[in-house]
This record gives structure tokens, C-alpha cells and sequence, in this order.
């Protein structure tokens, strides 16, 4: 037996000068969307590729140089990479903006601050949907052209690696990154030095470095806290994402926050818009606004100044998930802060208080106090948003105040398998590209075969029940399976023959998403699918928070089910998902399953990306599937009402999913005809190409950032700021008198208007309103009319506008006329209401107070 210690020694090879620019090729994260790129680097050496997680950087500094040497020397080799960088430098030196990103000027700055990336799973800074979400959103920011930066944190351990154990039971383990393994760098200023900011806590101050990740166009910077500078605890502040309890919770955000606004100040960077993805950013309004009143500028000065052009996105669709610190821990991070903002303790903490009352300080209150633009990211979840978030506008109805909605996208790119890429080439010709929001282009998706089209998506098939056989057979055997057992497992997942109906579940495993669904009535689920003649194949596949206990019975409930004699090998549960398995399964399986309970779902972009790639879905119409279903695109379970209790809605809307899965799915998918392809299933999968790709990919997405939130703000900005910040001196300065004066405004009517009235005729209206000590112009007068019902969704309300009269009542009111002529006929319906107004309020019910006659 040897003794001694070992000592390890990493030699790296020397890339030959003909292929140098792999170098450059694997430090940009344009290869998480060009597959070309990945796959050259897979042609050196594929168990390495496999081995390294698909990390270029990784790769070139243990392939053996042999390999590089031979693959210089390759014609077939050298072509490829020629072509890829040709595509590489296409890319990047084209300059002009597209798709309205243009409307930017040039010196406008876009600041995406998120907690979480993801990017590709070389860069493991992400664990679920909001990561994906904040990766897409800076791809499509890149194809635009877009002025736009990103800022988040540089973590040792991203989301955990997940093991499950024979009995289903979840085993989480984290391992560190090599940061010279990740496809970033150290910002450096032009003399060469690195670039440090600092975040004072209380008694110390915490050093950050800054890296950079270049993602074709854009620029991600992440700041790192791991420096010796620092003290042993605070090096681990940005080691884990989303580890720990309230304290790293609330260090973390001060960095993201506070940290990154200094970062992009180092850095001579200027934005113009600055983007609030989820709350856990919100701290970056506190520094903005300290930063103003240090020059000098009052506090509700730079509070408007900062929020006029500050967008903030909530992705939460319950109360209980949104950040939130007690005040005895903001009071210790923030009372030396609070004092450079030039306020009390009583008025910072009501920058995080929802409505009236105390509580702990909320990042959501924050985000909203501190921006003037707001969002959900689907129809559904900026109407619940609106309603959760209603007391940030207490007297104003929750369905006008200024929450809006922008529907969440998916990068087409990136999850577009390269077989549809390729075929849309061939028969869409090769501007498809630039058309991907067009949805009249989209029709021309019937010029592929029907038996091409059936043929590319059972090769799809084929590629992702070949890695989902490995991934069980490995799982399988660490558990002590048997080779017989495994057989009975894989017995409908047959790359050979795909020739079987596999409908996919790949979600977080949170109780509201309700994976065990399916699983509701077992003896109904054993007849519809257990016909070895129409086989059903089901994939589940997710992670559960290693804290959420009820998440984890999940999988031990489905694992159970797996293992029953009726379900084996037609139930899978398959570990550790992450993005290289996501990307196999929405373009590999037939159907995509989502059955969230409503309205809970706040977007759902897993949907998306399996419509883009001919998969149906077959989904609780809620998030972005009630959008997206027309009746000819997939399936859809209408969820019952609200009201009703727990199990009734899982009873009711079970017995739907079994409803459709036996009457609908897979007599459709079975239905072959003499060429051996289901026509009606090819069909419907066109329409959902042709229908759900151009409306719900991340450059509609952020083309519409841009429409609505983008271009507003920066003008805002502009607005705001000029002649030394005048302007929004002036606002501030004006809602404070408003706010002095409206406990004591009061309205009464003056007229006594008909009860009828013929049609064409028209009605006098007056009214008086005591301002005390406003002006007529600070305020809006407004009749509400709308068709008399019981129903109000189907209230379709039109507004008209008082008109000041000029003149005072005896008690000392002011006069507002209307006179309405009526444009519809029936039983009518008017109430009239005030709400203060200026013009340079961004949106007009913003300060929301409103008072109805």
C-alpha cells in the first residue's frame, strides 16, 4: 500500500494558432444558442464534452492537445469551425437595432438587475423559471440589438444536483464551481487593474469583485464576494444561491441591489431604464436615490427622479411569496443608510409597507414605491397581481391601477430543436429568422409534409428517449436495480421504435403544480393507459426545495406509483432535471402536461417551449396557455371554481384530464393511416407551431419591454432630470400638497338629471367639488358609463372627462359640467368619480386616490 500525499497537476493544452479563436468562441455565451458551436467542440472529444457539463472553457483546458493538433489538420474539422465563425462574426458585427429597439436613442442604457441567469448549463447561476426567464430576455435584448446590460451574482454553488433513492426519497448535493471554468472574466479598467466595489453592513464593509459574461451583444456583470479582503462569513454571502435564512437572504439582496448600482457607476455606465426582474433587486432604488441626495437634491426629489424611470416585474402570484425582513433586521443593515437619505425610520419603512399598517418591510412595497412601471408576466397573473398588490392603491378599483401585464416568452433559438431549425430553413425559406413575431408567416408551416413532419419529430423522439433511457439506467443501478428489472422499466422507451405516445412532466415540484394530478383516481388512469396496443408512456422529472417537505412527498408518491405492477415501465421518474434534459424533452415528447391549480400559474414558459417544437400541450388554462389556446393547438382543462375545496377541484378537474387524455389524446395520436402517421395529430401540432411560435418568444416579449416600459421610462428619465432635476422637484413637491389636501376634497352633485332620455339626446351634468386650497387643474372629473350587468367581466365601460366651469359655489366648490350624449341604447349605468392628475405623472391613476360621487 502507498503512502504519501497526492498532489494534483492540471496541464493545459496549447491550441494550435489555426484554431485560436475556439478561445473566443467558448468565452461568449452565443454558443447557449448556436448549436453548431457546441456541437464542433463535442467533435473533439465527446465523453470529455460530456464530462466537463458541456463547458467549452472547461473542455479546451483538459483536451488533449493530440486531439487539437489533428482536428487543425482535419479539412472536415476546419470547415466547420470556418462556418461557425463566419456565423460568430455575422452576428456580431451587425449593428442596426431591430424590432422597435431602435425608438432607444443612443446613449440609452437598458440595467436588467435579476438574482438568478440561466443561460446554459455551463454557467450554473440559476435553478428554475425566473433564471431561464432572465437568460432569455438578455438573448433576445442581444438579437435586437438592444442597449442593455445585465446584473446579477457570481455563486460558488448554483441550484443543487438531485438523487432519488429507491424509495422516491430526494438527496440534494451542491458542488463549487472553478471560476476559471465558467465563461466569464474579471472587468478590468483600461490600465489593467480589476474593478472592486463596496457594500457597508453594519460594523464592516463587504468587497465585491465584478466579472463579466458576454452574451453576444450584452454585457452580464456579477458581482463575487468571496475575497480574502473579507471576513470569513461574508465570503459566503454570494456562495449558494438562495441558501440560508433571512440574513443571508437580506445580504444578498444589499449586494444585488446596492452593490450592483455601484458596480455599473464604476464601470462609467450610465442607464437610462433600469429594470427590477422579481423584488429581490429592489434595494438598487435605495442607492439611486442616495446617490441624488448626496448632490444635493431633497428626497421625494430623487424618489420620483428614480421611480420615473425604474420598470419592476413580479413573477409571484401569492402574497406569501414575496420578500419580506422584519424591522429590527432592516433597522440594523440600513439606520446609518437611512440618515444619507436625508428621512426618518418612519418614513423609510413605509417604502415597504402594502397599504396601511406595519409588518415586516416588504421587497415588493419597495419595487413598487421606487418604479413607475409595473408588471405581470401573463394576462391572468397581472389581473391576480393587481388584486394581491391593490393596497399600493388603495382607493383606486384593482382592475385600472397601474399593473399591466407583458406575457413571458421563450428564446426561439435556444430551444428550437436544430431539426425544425434546419426543415424551416428548407421550406420557409432563410429569412425565417427574421420573422419569428409574424404570425402570418407562420401559415407557411403547411409547406412541410405531413410524413417529414411526423418523421423529424419521432427522431426528436428518438434522441430524447435515448438520453432519458441512459439517465434511468444509471439511476436504476446506483439504487441496486436488477438488469431484469431494468428491462420491465424501459420497456415503451425504445429509441428504435418510438412508435409509442410519451406525454411529459417537467416542473418544480411545488405542491400548487400539483404533479400527482394524474394520479388521482388509479383505477381510471389503469384503464385508459394500460393498453399495451395504444401504449402511454409518462416522464416526470423535477426538483423539490430541499426545505419543502410537502414538494418532496410529491416524488415519493410518483416513485410509488412508478413501482406499482399495472404502471411499471408506463411511469418514469427521472433525477437531477436541468437544461441539457429540458432541452431533450420539450422537443421530444408528445405532449407537454401542466396542471397548475388556477390561478397560481404565473406564466409557465415550459409550455412554450415544447409548442415551438410540435408538442402539444395539455393544460389548466391558466398563465399563458389561456392565451394561447385556440381549440386546434392542444387540449385544455377548465378549471373549476375557486371556491370549491382542495379535493373537489383535484376531483373535478382529474376527471377532465382523464376526460380528454381517453377521448381526445390518444385516439388522436393512434389514428394512423396507411403511410403509418396520425394526420389529425400532425395537424394540430402544425397549428401549434403556426400559432403559439410567433406569439410567445422572448423578442415579442421584449419588444413590448421596449413599447411600453422602455421607451417611456428613458423619456421619463429625460423628462425628469433636465434643468437639474426642475421637473421632478416639481412633481414631488406637487403630490405632497395633493396628499396634504385630499382626506378633506369632497364631491356633491348639482344637476337633477332624466331617468330617460331618447336616443341622440343628451344630458346636463354638474357637479362641485371642494378642493381645499387644490386647483382645478390638479384634479381629473369622470363619469363612468357602461351597459347595465350583473356580470362584471362583460362591464365594457367608456369614460368621459368634466369640463371646469370656472366658477365657485357659496361653499367655496369648484363647478364641473358635462353634458353626454350616450352612443348605445338599453339600460344604462354612470358613476362619477375624481382623481388628482399632472401631467407628468407617468401613469394617470398613480397616486392612487380616487373618490367616487
Amino acid at each position: 500500500m502507498t503512502s504519501g500525499n497526492t498532489f494534483l497537476l492540471e496541464v493545459n493544452p496549447k491550441i494550435p494558432r489555426r484554431l485560436a479563436r475556439l478561445e473566443e468562441l467558448a468565452d461568449n455565451l452565443w454558443y447557449s444558442w448556436d448549436r453548431p458551436t457546441r456541437t464542433l467542440f463535442s467533435r473533439l472529444h465527446t465523453s470529455l464534452w460530456d464530462a466537463v457539463g458541456h463547458s467549452p472553457k472547461a473542455f479546451l483546458k483538459r483536451v488533449d492537445e493530440q486531439r487539437l493538433i489533428e482536428a487543425a489538420d482535419d479539412a472536415v474539422f476546419i470547415n466547420s469551425y470556418n462556418r461557425v465563425l463566419s456565423a460568430f462574426d455575422s452576428y456580431h458585427d451587425e449593428p442596426l437595432r431591430r424590432n422597435n429597439s431602435e425608438w432607444l436613442r443612443q446613449n440609452d442604457l437598458v440595467a436588467y438587475f435579476c438574482a438568478e441567469f440561466g443561460f446554459h448549463e455551463s454557467l450554473p447561476i440559476y435553478s428554475g423559471g425566473l433564471g431561464i426567464l432572465a437568460g432569455d430576455h438578455c438573448k433576445a435584448a442581444s438579437d435586437m440589438r438592444l442597449p442593455f446590460v445585465g446584473v446579477g451574482l457570481l455563486y460558488r454553488q448554483g441550484y443543487f444536483s438531485q438523487t432519488i433513492d429507491g424509495d422516491g426519497n430526494q438527496h440534494a448535493s451542491y458542488a463549487d464551481s472553478e471560476f476559471e471554468d465558467l465563461p466569464i472574466s474579471p472587468v478590468t479598467r483600461p490600465d489593467g487593474t480589476e474593478v472592486f466595489v463596496s457594500v457597508e453592513f453594519p460594523g464592516r464593509q463587504i468587497w465585491l469583485k465584478v466579472w463579466q459574461a458576454k452574451v453576444g451583444h450584452v454585457k452580464l456583470y456579477l458581482l463575487d464576494a468571496a475575497l480574502e479582503r473579507n471576513a470569513v462569513h461574508d465570503r459566503d454571502i454570494t456562495h449558494r444561491l438562495y441558501g440560508g435564512d433571512k440574513v443571508d437572504r437580506i445580504e444578498q439582496e444589499l449586494v444585488l441591489g446596492i452593490g450592483g448600482v455601484r458596480a455599473l457607476a464604476a464601470l462609467g455606465l450610465k442607464p437610462t431604464v433600469w429594470h427590477i426582474n422579481e423584488g429581490h433587486a429592489a434595494f438598487l432604488v435605495l442607492e439611486r436615490m442616495r446617490e441624488l441626495v448626496a448632490q444635493g437634491h431633497p428626497f421625494a426629489t430623487a424618489m420620483e427622479a428614480v421611480a420615473g424611470n425604474t420598470v419592476f416585474t413580479t413573477h409571484t402570484p401569492v402574497p406569501a411569496g414575496h420578500d419580506h425582513f422584519p424591522v429590527d433586521m432592516m433597522t440594523a443593515y440600513f439606520e446609518k443608510f437611512v440618515g444619507e437619505l436625508g428621512i426618518d425610520l418612519d418614513r423609510f419603512f413605509a417604502l415597504g409597507r402594502m397599504g396601511e399598517g406595519g409588518g415586516d418591510f416588504n421587497m415588493t412595497a419597495l419595487a413598487i414605491h421606487g418604479s413607475r412601471f409595473n408588471n405581470g408576466v401573463s394576462r391572468i397573473h397581472g389581473a391576480v397581481s393587481s388584486r394581491i398588490l391593490a393596497g399600493m392603491w388603495p382607493q383606486v378599483e384593482a382592475r385600472e391601477n397601474p399593473l399591466q401585464y407583458i406575457t413571458n416568452g421563450v428564446h426561439v433559438p435556444t430551444f428550437l430543436a436544430q431539426e425544425w431549425a434546419d426543415q424551416f430553413e428548407k421550406f420557409l425559406g432563410y429569412e425565417w429568422t427574421q420573422h419569428v413575431t409574424d404570425a402570418g408567416f407562420w401559415q407557411r408551416i403547411d409547406a412541410i409534409p405531413d410524413h417529414l413532419f411526423w418523421s423529424v419529430r419521432q427522431s426528436l423522439k428518438s434522441q430524447m428517449l435515448h438520453l432519458v433511457r441512459n439517465r434511468v439506467a444509471r439511476q436504476h443501478f446506483r439504487n441496486n436495480g436488477s438488469e431484469a428489472h431494468l428491462d420491465r422499466l424501459l420497456k415503451f422507451v425504445d429509441p428504435a421504435n418510438p412508435n409509442v405516445l410519451v406525454i411529459g412532466f417537467a416542473r418544480r415540484f411545488a405542491t400548487y403544480k400539483r404533479a400527482a394530478l394524474l394520479f388521482e383516481n388509479l383505477d381510471c388512469l389503469k384503464q385508459i393507459v394500460c393498453n399495451d396496443e395504444r401504449p402511454v408512456l409518462f416522464i416526470f422529472t423535477g426538483k423539490a426545495h430541499p426545505a419543502d417537505v410537502p414538494g418532496q412527498d410529491l416524488i415519493r408518491r410518483i416513485n410509488q406509483i412508478s413501482r406499482l405492477q399495472e404502471f411499471e415501465g408506463r411511469v418514469l421518474l427521472v433525477e437531477n432535471y436541468e437544461l441539457r434534459l429540458a432541452r431533450r424533452l420539450v422537443s421530444g415528447v408528445d405532449v407537454w402536461l401542466n396542471n397548475p391549480v388556477y390561478p397560481l400559474e404565473a406564466s409557465g414558459t415550459s409550455g412554450m417551449k415544447a409548442a415551438i417544437n410540435g408538442v402539444l400541450n395539455l393544460s389548466v388554462r391558466d398563465g399563458w396557455w389561456d392565451e394561447g389556446y385556440d381549440g386546434t393547438n392542444g387540449w385544455a382543462i377548465k378549471p373549476v371554481a375557486e371556491s370549491l375545496d382542495e379535493h373537489r377541484r383535484n376531483f373535478e378537474e382529474s376527471k377532465t384530464l382523464y376526460e380528454l387524455l381517453q377521448d381526445h389524446v390518444i385516439p388522436a395520436y393512434y389514428s394512423r393511416n396507411e403511410m403509418g402517421f396520425s394526420a389529425e395529430w400532425v395537424r394540430m401540432a402544425k397549428r401549434s407551431i403556426a400559432t403559439l411560435l410567433p406569439r410567445f418568444n422572448s423578442t415579442r416579449m421584449v419588444n413590448e419591454y421596449v413599447a411600453k416600459f422602455y421607451l417611456p421610462a428613458s423619456r421619463q428619465w429625460r423628462r425628469h432630470s433636465e434643468g437639474d432635476y426642475a421637473n421632478a422637484r416639481r412633481l414631488a413637491d406637487w403630490k405632497a400638497h395633493v396628499r396634504a389636501c385630499w382626506t378633506n376634497v369632497r364631491i356633491r352633485r348639482l344637476d337633477s338629471a332624466p331617468k330617460r332620455i331618447a336616443f341622440g339626446g343628451d344630458i346636463g351634468l354638474e357637479v362641485a367639488v371642494y378642493l381645499d386650497g387644490m386647483k382645478p387643474e390638479d384634479i381629473v372629473v369622470e363619469l363612468a358609463l357602461a351597459r347595465h350587468t350583473l356580470v362584471e367581466s362583460q362591464r365594457q365601460i367608456t369614460h368621459y372627462r368634466f369640463e371646469a366651469d370656472g366658477t365657485l359655489t357659496d361653499q367655496n366648490e369648484h363647478r364641473f359640467v358635462l353634458s353626454l350624449t350616450p352612443e348605445i341604447c338599453g339600460k344604462l349605468e354612470y358613476r362619477v368619480r375624481v382623481y388628482p392628475y399632472h401631467e407628468l405623472l407617468t401613469h394617470r391613476l398613480g397616486m392612487g386616490m380616487m373618490l367616487w360621487l
